[in-house]
């Protein structure tokens, strides 16, 4: 679920942890932003993301071209 592109650009930078995550979910997406947040929640368990502030932007236009998509805003990082 991005774990992987997080914990890159975390590595690549040095930082000591994420501190922020912002993913925007297409009103398309098949997922509810309860549910991405459990995910991420387990997916980031032990990785430099741990207890990251996810904020989720829930798009409700089905006509949106990315409507289907969840994409990765930013990542806010610390020293």
């Amino acid at each position: 679920m991005y774990k992987g592109q997080i914990e890159a650009l975390a590595r690549e930078d040095g930082a000591a942890r994420v501190a922020g995550v912002e993913v925007w979910l297409g009103a398309l997406c098949h997922i509810s932003a309860g549910h991405f947040r459990a995910h991420f929640e387990r997916e980031t368990a032990g990785t430099l993301a741990e207890g990251a502030e996810l904020s989720l932007v829930v798009s409700d236009d089905p006509r949106h071209p990315q409507a289907q998509d969840i994409v990765l805003r930013s990542v806010s990082l610390e020293s």
